[in-house]
């Protein structure tokens, strides 16, 4: 039995979940709402406050799908009473970012500014002008788009100049040296 698929979920307060008949869940809460269809095999309930999913075979496929199930729908619970963010940092001299707008405009060593539109559903912040917050309900767009922004300059192993995650290591290589 997977270990993550056995867990039930806990709906908090002001979160309600509509499933229809072909399993297209519907999740809506104070922050937003969320709607993802999954395989019709899997048996997802809701009873008491509690959300269970359970699989109908122990074939290869059914097994690998009950874990995935249970962690979707766990995010887009989380997503729409919590919300999800992502922080990016910018190290590096005269590399900084800004809002205009609705956009992020990014100064990383380029000859020109680099602007990325966020989707909707998706906040861009920026606390300082070496921070960068991503924020949103869904969990796989916020990583996609905080993964887009560090994909204009990653880090480099010899200074660590870039842009990367908040709290993320960066193996550093040793220079050249002279015999």
């Amino acid at each position: 039995m997977s270990r993550i698929g056995k867990k039930p979920i806990e709906i908090p307060s002001g979160v309600t979940i509509t499933i229809s008949d072909d399993n297209h869940v519907s999740v809506k809460g104070p922050k937003g709402e969320l709607t993802r269809s999954f395989n019709p095999d899997m048996k997802i309930v809701v009873e008491d406050n509690v959300l269970t999913v359970s699989r109908p075979s122990e074939t290869k496929e059914h097994r690998a799908l009950h874990g995935t199930t249970r962690s979707l729908l766990g995010n887009m619970v989380e997503g729409v009473s919590k919300g999800f963010e992502r922080g990016l940092e910018l190290i590096g001299v005269g590399y900084r970012a800004s809002k205009s707008g609705n956009k992020l405009v990014l100064n990383v060593g380029y000859s020109h500014p680099v602007e990325i539109v966020p989707e909707d559903g998706v906040e861009i912040e920026v606390p300082s002008q070496t921070k960068i917050v991503v924020k949103g309900t869904d969990k796989e767009r916020v990583g996609a788009i905080a993964s887009n922004i560090r994909q204009v300059r990653p880090p480099e192993p010899y200074k660590g100049k870039g842009i990367r995650y908040e709290g993320e290591h960066v193996r550093r290589k040793e220079g050249k040296t002279a015999k």
